[in-house]
């Protein structure tokens, strides 16, 4: 083998690499804004049961929806300290 050859499959590798490691970053983003949406839907739920019997009632629209999909538990909170204030 020549060593042009070897270099250029080096780089090649080294290249993917590079490729994959871009496409993983965003993926690993967009898995963890699924999985706090998801469980910021549920938090709604269960505050909105649960606070039922003790006065608590969060609506649920599109802005809370984000502000708890986005950050997640800490979000929730905010829309509860939120409640309390306005």
């Amino acid at each position: 083998m020549d060593v042009g050859v070897v270099l250029a499959f080096l780089f090649g590798l080294f290249l993917l690499y590079i490729l994959g490691m871009l496409l993983v970053i965003p993926i690993k983003l967009i898995i963890k804004l699924i999985i706090n949406g998801v469980l910021g839907g549920i938090l709604l739920l269960i505050v909105n049961f649960v606070g039922s019997f003790i006065g608590i009632n969060i609506t649920i629209n599109p802005l809370t929806a984000v502000i708890a999909g986005i950050f997640g538990i800490p979000g929730i909170i905010l829309l509860i300290v939120l409640q309390f204030i306005l």
